[in-house]
């Protein structure tokens, strides 16, 4: 359906044409405990540019019943199709639309979503409208520069609540009246109903009062550590008010604690919605309370950058993305009495992976994509999108001053309050600023592709003693299929110089910062110094670029890269050594060997889980299968003897003990695993609480242990919304060609389960060692997923075509079965490209595997 998409030539001629001056919106959800449809009603007041205009408002519904224009009613059946309702003969100047329709609930995460409760089987409901599911609710012009007030009217169930982007107000026989928000996107608006639980507080400072709100389901509430949320708040709001210099934008501040949410959380005006997975049910480690830090800081920074000043089109989505990552992240690593201030090391060991990992797939693009309609975008909020973004906007503040970035952005605020943007608008603010000409930088970070590789080129006597220092920047090719050429771009790095000390440590001796630029740098600061035991490039992590080690600092990186007294440079020097093995350049077992060597040494929690993932990753994919086994079993047993060696009740303990359970095997391993579940078998301080329980679980299924009895008892244990989840996934996990049929059918040949239950069954589908089972599926793979795509939403069209693709099968059939399917299936630029994005991750692994199985270690 073409009006499902909205192209950006339709979008600049609607903007031409439209002003939008405000919505009303009159909801009728009284019935939403039983589900269905509800009555939307919508009136929006609009002027045109032109006498006699014609143009056309966006939306989805099964049916509409009323289309008044300017007074005169419409032919319904004449105006409405394909998503969108057709409007002739405006009126230049004012103009009124009312549209009638009925509009669906959702089980999918998108626009209106409803789920109930299995604790106390109440119904609750958020919406969720970023990219273009405002129209799933109310008669909308979708898209972001088309700016107007929403004043909202909501009928719901008693005893419920209602909130919404403006204060909430007090209801009257049980419908809720809204007061008008300022101007603001049609993706920002929302609505949250239901009976949930809240606690409320307020920021407070020189004579500001902002009303704080939290909210979750009642079945979560002993679990809401709201104080410690509410302090992570107002940290954000002390930073950002000082380096925005521009005081909150809104009435209230609520954080609404969501179920089955596809995102991290969403940045609706004043009413953000977070994932409520992130209201932590069982111990969790102290990095996942930093992950969850900066996901609130993240929204809360978006009610300047994208919620006050909105980008014009979605191909400067990455500003409202990166901006909001980098100041998150800034925000906690320099905010007084942050309890994150390493936060720049996470940053580089999970953001930045990310990023180099998606900007070597054959859809890299530039940060400041080419956003040709709603399909591209819908694709794009990816590694490029918010950790390259993210990466280039630290690498500019180096490049700028910090100073003169924060300066720049408070014009760029007061210039643009409550309007839409361009980068142009951005960068001009900067060079006021800082008095640096950004056109060049801009061209060659943001308007291209791909990934620099800067290397050390050193000389010494035979003293040791550095007589000439380079820095080397390379541009790859970029990937096959990619568009773009290589660029050589400017960095500002930081190169650091390590000693080891006579405790064994590695200690920073020496920190030159300066412009790389063109392919040869020379560094004449570092020459007459004596040769360190590590010279490390992009010390501190200023800029975006693989980095290399040098032989001497290889080696002495190998033996004692645990030994470096700051994380950070631990964290830049973990990250090289796994984009080595990404590339083919070390060897997964000599990468597993690395980290064994160095893990044990590593203070940083979220350092450890990312190893963890990362181990996990390289022996399974990129290891060669007849070595496959032996570095498994290297890796099982290494988390067991961590575990047992962990201090008791630790952030590590806990983390050793999911890591072995993820990859427990024998018989001895698993009867641990069921003796710990059962209590006949206790580690000092372990807590095998509801989600270790799980975890166990889960891996118990995967191996055939546990069967549906044994799964339906510990859903009884359990019998909440996670618990749902985690038994849908355990099922999917049995190693039985039966419950493999039985998963597949409930996702590929159904599409009656809701997002995050598919989602869970997805993920207990695919287990690693169980290739020969999963075999079969890549054929059915190919045959159904165009057909799966065409026929849901975009949120489950996309788990499917993502997690079901056959990425465990590395072999050259795989890649020609691909390649066959993209050559004849004709599908739309959306699916090719999340397709293409996985055969990549094959190639990439056989290649991985070929360098491994040359390698000379056993």
């Amino acid at each position: 359906m073409p009006g499902t998409n909205l192209t950006r030539e339709e979008a600049q001629q609607r903007a031409r044409l439209l002003t939008v001056d405000s919505y009303e919106i009159d909801l009728d959800l009284s019935g939403a405990q039983e589900g269905g449809t509800y009555r939307s009603e919508t009136v929006v007041r609009f002027a045109s540019a032109e006498a006699n205009a014609e143009t056309f408002i966006d939306l989805v519904a099964p049916a509409v019943h009323d289309v008044v224009l300017n007074g005169k009613s419409l032919d319904v059946a004449a105006v409405f199709r394909d998503s969108r309702i057709a409007l002739k003969h405006l009126r230049e100047g004012d103009n009124e639309l009312k549209v009638v329709a009925d509009c669906s609930y959702t089980n999918t995460g998108e626009g209106l979503h409803r789920f109930v409760d299995p604790v106390d089987d109440q119904a609750y409901l958020y919406t969720q409208f970023e990219v273009p599911d405002a129209r799933r609710v109310f008669a909308s012009f979708e898209q972001p520069d088309l700016k107007a007030t929403f004043r909202v009217t909501v009928k719901a169930p008693a005893g419920w609540t209602v909130i919404s982007n403006s204060p909430t107000p007090e209801p009257q026989d049980d419908v809720w009246r809204f007061e008008p928000t300022p101007r603001i996107s049609t993706y920002v608006t929302a609505l949250i109903v239901g009976p949930y639980h809240a606690v409320h507080s307020s920021y407070e400072k020189d004579g500001q009062s902002v009303p704080l709100g939290i909210y979750c389901r009642p079945s979560l509430a002993e679990y809401l550590d709201a104080d410690a949320i509410f302090d992570v708040t107002r940290q954000g709001f002390d930073w950002f008010q000082e380096k925005f210099d521009y005081a909150y934008p809104f009435a209230k501040y609520d954080q609404l604690f969501v179920p089955e949410f596809n995102a991290g959380a969403m940045e609706n005006a004043g009413a953000v919605t977070i994932r409520d997975q992130y209201v932590f049910r069982s111990k969790v480690t102290d990095a996942a309370y930093e992950v969850r830090a900066e996901t609130i800081l993240h929204e809360l920074a978006h009610m300047w950058f994208g919620d006050l000043v909105t980008m014009e089109w979605w191909n400067d989505l990455w500003l409202n993305e990166s901006f909001a990552t980098y100041t998150s992240i800034a925000c906690q690593a320099y905010a007084p009495g942050s309890k994150w201030p390493h936060s720049w090391t996470t940053f580089a060991n999970s953001m930045k992976t990310w990023a180099y990992r998606q900007d070597q797939l054959p859809s890299t693009h530039p940060i400041m994509a080419e956003i040709r309609d709603l399909d591209d975008v819908l694709v794009n909020f990816d590694g490029i999108t918010y950790a390259k973004g993210a990466s280039v906007l630290k690498q500019l503040v180096a490049y700028v001053g910090m100073d003169e970035f924060f300066q720049g952005v408070q014009a760029y605020f007061k210039a643009h309050a409550f309007g839409n943007t361009r980068l142009s608008d951005l960068l001009s603010a900067l060079e006021e600023t800082s008095g640096r000409d950004l056109k060049t930088w801009s061209k060659a970070w943001l308007e291209t592709a791909g990934i620099n590789v800067l290397r050390p080129e050193i000389a010494t006597d035979d003293s040791g003693v550095i007589t000439s220092f380079a820095v080397r920047q390379e541009a790859p090719a970029l990937p096959a299929g990619a568009k773009g050429e290589p660029t050589l771009r400017p960095h500002r790095i930081a190169i650091g110089l390590y000693d080891l000390d006579d405790a064994g440590k590695l200690v920073r001796r020496e920190r030159v910062e300066l412009d790389v630029d063109g392919g040869l740098t020379e560094v004449p600061a570092l020459v007459g110094q004596a040769r360190p035991a590590v010279v490390l490039l992009n010390d501190d992590d200023l800029s975006y670029a693989k980095v290399r080690l040098d032989e001497e600092s290889l080696r002495n990186v190998t033996e004692h890269l645990g030994d470096f007294t700051e994380s950070l440079p631990r964290a830049l020097c973990w990250a090289s050594a796994w984009d080595m093995t990404r590339d083919g350049e070390l060897a997964a077992r000599d990468y597993l060997s690395l980290v064994l060597s160095g893990i044990g040494k590593e203070s940083d929690i979220g350092v450890v889980q990312s190893l963890h993932r990362q181990v996990k990753l390289a022996v399974d994919l990129y290891a060669a299968p007849a070595w496959r086994e032996t570095g498994l079993t290297r890796w099982t047993d290494a988390t067991l003897a961590h575990l047992r060696a962990a201090a008791p009740g630790s952030d590590h303990q806990l983390a050793w003990a999911r890591a072995f359970a993820a990859t427990a095997r024998t018989p001895q391993q698993l009867d641990l695993l069921q003796a710990l579940l059962d209590g006949t078998e206790t580690i000092e301080g372990l807590a095998v609480d509801t989600e270790l329980r799980w975890a166990f679980v889960e891996r118990l299924a995967a191996t055939g242990v546990f069967d549906e009895d044994d799964i339906a008892g510990e859903y009884e244990r359990d019998k909440t919304a996670a618990g749902e989840r985690h038994a849908a996934t355990a099922r999917a996990a049995r190693p039985t060609p039966e419950a493999k049929a039985e998963a597949w059918a409930s996702v590929v040949e159904s599409d009656k389960l809701p997002n995050a239950v598919q989602e869970a069954v997805i993920s207990g589908f695919v287990q690693t060692d169980q290739r020969e089972l999963l075999a079969p599926y890549a054929e059915k793979y190919f045959a159904a997923v165009k057909d799966v795509w065409e026929s849901r939403s975009h949120e489950m069209a996309q788990q499917v075509a993502i997690g079901l693709y056959p990425s465990l099968l590395v072999s050259q059939e795989t890649l020609d079965a691909t390649d066959e399917w993209l050559s004849s299936a004709e599908p739309n630029a959306a699916l090719r490209r999340l397709v293409s994005e996985s055969r990549s991750g094959v190639e990439r692994a056989l290649k991985a595997q070929a360098a491994d199985a040359a390698a000379t270690t056993d």
